[in-house]
């Protein structure tokens, strides 16, 4: 049995009835490089039974503890059933990609069995071109994106041949025995007294960084004893001013997607050209991930004004950062933090709007660097399990009351993707366009992945808050575009990648 960690927890805490807490992708191939220009389930089957004995979160099944008490554990499922986690469906023709998004909406809107190990994969038939999908859903209590990343290593090959696996039927675990309810609760009563321990040894790193914990970030008055015991500890060390790096008293400003979600969504995909992109972080001397965030910025601003409501302040926007170190790589579960960092919504001009996108996100890195790497894991810990999920749904649904803000209005993130071709089952990935979770309160998400010479959109909102979503693709192209234009076009790159 493998204990999860406090933050691993915090996303089985988030679901309730409207959210879910899983992740994932979808990805479209060209069968033509595949055996017989094809990929059938069965396919995707010997595949996977392959690499079983490769990725354990596969057989990972939930085992709760009573109560509360203390985290739940994964076990080996004694029952695993890998044709139960894959299945296939085909669009009715045309077959065009709004129906696909359609799909993957209903798709991901469901929530994950946790009597069974929490994730599925569809092989999806139908797409223009004869291209297929395969879209995945796992529950983020497993992974976080590098840890996907890795999923994503022993899944893909270089090559269409694929690769050679030894015979895995010998490797593969035949699963544990599922433990009792009664055992359960003497677990979690044996580790009561070390959850004082737990907090004990987290306090000294946690109260000065509550403001950077998903479960406390908004709670009143978090942020005043953040701020206050940071400049105290900093002053303890001899800082000159008591705080390095003061944090700044940022407040979200409330749009029609920050209110409570409801159980529906919807999703939009695209793809922008990488070399585009690249060729205007150079003209302006900025980072590639500046000009994504400033695109999306550009794009949201967009719709806000579409909508008749642009704030007069800046949008936040939660940016997700991995801590993982190399010694973790292979560990699976979750090793990021968080940088809370403000959208320029209220610039109007393109390139100022990227200008002070990159000066945001040089001082949003500042801040993050200066955190212990541990920070948001240790102050997870000092959260007991028995309030754990309530922590965090009250934490998430503070922003929707009426007359408070929202913590941040949007995720934003960016994931580095393989920059040269890769298969699945002998079929060639074509896009890769993420697929994630939205919140109480924070109803939109914008994931990109970077593949080959393209960067994939994915984007997730609540059905409800915004029905025209794919509006947001259209605003991304235009916001490309504009940069362009203000970079004078000299490189002469395509504005958008084949979707």
């Amino acid at each position: 049995m493998r204990q999860l960690t406090s933050l691993d927890t915090q996303f089985l805490a988030i679901e309730s009835a409207t959210t879910t807490g899983h992740v994932g992708g979808l990805a479209v191939f060209d069968p033509a490089t595949a055996p017989g220009g094809k990929v059938t389930l069965e396919d995707i089957l010997d595949m996977l039974r392959q690499r079983l004995h490769l990725l354990p979160p596969l057989r990972w099944r939930l085992a709760e503890v009573p109560l509360g008490l203390d985290r739940p554990y994964w076990i080996e499922d004694p029952d695993f059933e890998l044709e139960f986690h894959v299945r296939e469906l085909a669009l009715a023709p045309p077959g065009d990609d709004e129906q696909l998004a359609e799909q993957v909406a209903r798709i991901t809107s469901r929530h994950l069995d946790r009597a069974r190990p929490l994730w599925e994969l569809y092989l999806i038939h139908g797409l223009p071109d004869g291209h297929i999908a395969v879209m995945t859903k796992m529950h983020h209590a497993l992974i976080d994106g590098m840890s996907g990343a890795e999923i994503m290593g022993i899944l893909f090959d270089l090559a269409p041949e694929g690769r050679e696996f030894p015979d895995t039927a010998r490797l593969r675990p035949h699963g544990e025995r599922a433990p009792g309810q009664l055992e359960m609760l003497g677990r979690g009563v044996v580790g009561l007294p070390l959850q004082p321990l737990r907090m004990l040894r987290a306090v000294p790193g946690v109260l000065p960084h509550l403001d950077v914990a998903p479960s406390i970030l908004g709670v009143p008055g978090a942020q005043g004893i953040s701020r206050t015991l940071s400049r105290m500890r900093n002053l303890a060390n001899g800082s000159r001013d008591g705080d390095v790096l003061e944090r700044p008293k940022m407040r979200a400003p409330k749009t029609s997607f920050n209110g409570k979600i409801s159980a529906h969504r919807r999703f939009t995909f695209g793809a922008l050209s990488l070399p585009a992109v690249k060729a205007i972080k150079q003209h302006f001397g900025v980072t590639v991930n500046d000009v994504v965030v400033a695109l999306c910025t550009g794009a949201i601003r967009d719709w806000l004004i579409a909508h008749d409501e642009l704030p007069a302040d800046p949008l936040l926007a939660q940016i997700p950062v991995s801590v993982r170190t190399d010694e973790e790589r292979g560990t699976f579960g979750n090793k990021i933090s968080i940088m809370i960092a403000p959208l320029a919504t209220d610039e109007p001009d393109p390139v100022a709007r990227l200008m002070r996108t990159h000066e945001a996100m040089k001082a949003a890195k500042d801040r993050h660097r200066a955190l212990p790497a541990q920070a948001l894991q240790d102050i997870t810990t000092f959260i007991p399990p028995a309030i754990n999920a309530r922590a965090a749904r009250v934490a998430m649904q503070m922003g929707t009351r009426q007359g408070l803000r929202p913590l941040y209005n949007v995720v934003v993130s960016n994931v580095p993707g393989p920059p040269i071709p890769i298969y699945m089952a002998g079929a060639k990935l074509v896009h890769n366009y993420p697929v994630s979770v939205i919140t109480d309160g924070a109803g939109l998400n914008v994931t990109v992945l970077s593949y080959r010479d393209h960067l994939d959109f994915g984007i997730v909102a609540d059905r409800s808050q915004m029905p025209d979503l794919p509006v947001l693709i259209d605003g991304l192209r235009n916001a490309l575009a504009e940069l362009q234009d203000a970079a004078g076009r000299g490189a002469g790159v395509p504005l958008a990648a084949d979707a």
